[in-house]
């Protein structure tokens, strides 16, 4: 009887104290022993003993330091520091078992110096692998598409030459208006032959556009110096065939006698 009645002065004086200090009180549980302690959190686990785990990842290997009452899960986000893979992208691989995110090191029997395999996620680096071949694939066609882009410059300075020519009343010889349309042409097949999507797809189409604009100009100005006194009495028909892949193809008919300016377009990408 007296043990009981100690026991009940025990306990109030654990808990007793005024209104502030209980406000600042530890929180308590009751384990299954009977025992009453402490109530851990879960950023308790910082406070354990450390230990060091050795992590082979392929034919590397590193030791890491982790509370030993860490998860998993703790210990992935520490790798994803040091390997550069996301938690998500980790398989954590323990006496041949994989782990999951929320079990305890030291309840899987986990010590110091003990080995931990790291695996990336199989799907991940699908993923990874794909999108690799993809940028590689449009860095590619950006390159194809930049090196097209340099000899339509080119291009652009006789198209220039020729056009002030034109203006100033000099006659062209109609070889020039020719070759250029022609290799202006080549550049168009090019970039037609240029897989391309994303970034490099929004790049060939403005190039296409470009080759294109400096065509019709080319046609208009063949049609003017072969009349420099009916210069704004021409007519001009430029109709661009669509490929498979989506640019456009010039078919050129031989223009007609007419005041009206027609360029008939067909869609692409």
């Amino acid at each position: 009887m007296s043990n009981n009645t100690n026991n009940r002065s025990s306990s109030r004086t654990l808990f007793s104290g005024s209104a502030e200090d209980r406000s600042d009180a530890i929180d308590w549980e009751l384990r299954p022993g009977g025992m009453l302690v402490q109530k851990r959190d879960d950023g308790d686990a910082a406070a354990g003993p450390m230990i060091k785990v050795k992590v082979s990842h392929g034919s590397y290997q590193r030791e890491v330091s982790i509370p030993a009452q860490a998860t998993f899960g703790d210990l992935k986000k520490l790798l994803s520091q040091e390997t550069g893979l996301e938690p998500q992208e980790q398989r954590l691989l323990f006496r041949g078992k994989e782990k999951e995110n929320d079990e305890h090191l030291h309840i899987a029997g986990v010590k110091d110096m003990a080995k931990v395999i790291l695996m990336e996620d199989p799907a991940s680096k699908e993923r990874k692998l794909e999108e690799m071949k993809r940028n590689q694939s449009i860095t590619k066609s950006c390159q194809a598409i930049s090196a097209v882009k340099a000899e339509v410059d080119k291009l652009s300075v006789q198209v220039s030459a020729i056009e002030a020519a034109v203006n100033g009343g000099t006659k062209v010889a109609d070889n020039n208006f020719i070759v250029v349309t022609e290799m202006l042409m080549i550049q168009l097949l090019k970039l037609d032959s240029i897989e391309a999507e994303g970034e490099a797809k929004a790049q060939r189409r403005i190039e296409v556009r470009r080759v294109q604009n400096y065509v019709e100009t080319m046609d208009a100005l063949k049609i003017r110096n072969a009349n420099p006194l009916c210069s704004n009495a021409v007519a001009v028909t430029t109709k661009w065939e669509t490929f498979d892949s989506g640019v456009g193809s010039l078919n050129a008919p031989p223009p007609s006698a007419s005041t009206k300016i027609t360029q008939d377009w067909e869609s692409f990408d």
